[in-house]
C-alpha cells in the first residue's frame, strides 16, 4: 500500500488529524495507517471518530500489516553454534571461568551422579550401605562422570557377588566337614559302646 504520508505532502489537503484518529481508533501507530489517496478529499472532510469509523468500514482507511521479522538467519546461526561454530577466540568475552564457572560444573554432575544413585538405591540395584559409601565417594571428587560411576558399581557388584560365592562354597565345605566329622564321632562312640558291652560281657562270665 502507499503510505498516507505522501497524501500529506499535498499542499491542498492535511490528512494529520484524519491519520491520528484513525490510529487511535485502529490501535496502531501511526506509520501502519493506509489513506486512500483517490479519497483525499473525502478522508479531509471526515473531522471526527464516527467519521473514520465510517471510512475505515469503507475501506478508504485501513491498517497495514505487521512488517515481518525474519527469524530464519537467527535459526541458522543458532544450528551453527550448537554444533560448535562461532565460538572461537574472537567471539569470547570474558574468561573461561566467567563464560562456565566450575561451581556450576560441579553442581550438574553432582546432580546427576546423587540422580543415579537414588535410582539405583530405589530399584534396589545397590543396598544402603553401598549407597552412603559411593555419595561420599562421588562428594569427594572420586567419579569424572556417570559412566564411571556405573562401572565401579558394576565392578563392586561383581566382586561382592564373587565374594558371597566364595563364603557360600567356604560355609558349605564347613557344613560338609562337620556333618563328617559328626559323623566319625557317632561311629566312634557306637564303636566304643560296644566294646564297653563286650568288655562287661566278657567280666561277667569270668566271674561265673
Amino acid at each position: 500500500f502507499p503510505s498516507g504520508r505522501n497524501s500529506e505532502a499535498d499542499p491542498m489537503v492535511s490528512l494529520k488529524l484524519q491519520g491520528r484518529l484513525a490510529a487511535s481508533i485502529l490501535k496502531c501507530g501511526r506509520s501502519r495507517i493506509w489513506l486512500d489517496p483517490n479519497e483525499t478529499s473525502d478522508i479531509g472532510m471526515a473531522n471526527s471518530r464516527s467519521n473514520i469509523r465510517k471510512l475505515i468500514k469503507d475501506g478508504f482507511i485501513i491498517r497495514k500489516p505487521v512488517n515481518v521479522h525474519s527469524r530464519s538467519r537467527w535459526r541458522r546461526i543458532k544450528a551453527a553454534k550448537l554444533k560448535g561454530r562461532h565460538s572461537g577466540p574472537g567471539k569470547r568475552r570474558g574468561t573461561a571461568e566467567a563464560r562456565m564457572p566450575t561451581k556450576t560444573l560441579w553442581i550438574r554432575r553432582q546432580r546427576v551422579l546423587r540422580r543415579l544413585l537414588r535410582r539405583y538405591r530405589d530399584a534396589k540395584k545397590i543396598d544402603k550401605h553401598m549407597y552412603r559409601e559411593l555419595y561420599l565417594k562421588s562428594k569427594g571428587g572420586v567419579f569424572k562422570n556417570k559412566r564411571l560411576l556405573m562401572e565401579h558399581i558394576h565392578k563392586a557388584k561383581a566382586v561382592k557377588q564373587r565374594e558371597k560365592m566364595i563364603q557360600d562354597q567356604m560355609d558349605a565345605k564347613k557344613m560338609k566337614a562337620n556333618a563328617k566329622r559328626e559323623k566319625l564321632r557317632a561311629a566312634e562312640t557306637k564303636r566304643r559302646e560296644k566294646e564297653k558291652a563286650a568288655d562287661a560281657k566278657k567280666s561277667a562270665t569270668t566271674k561265673k
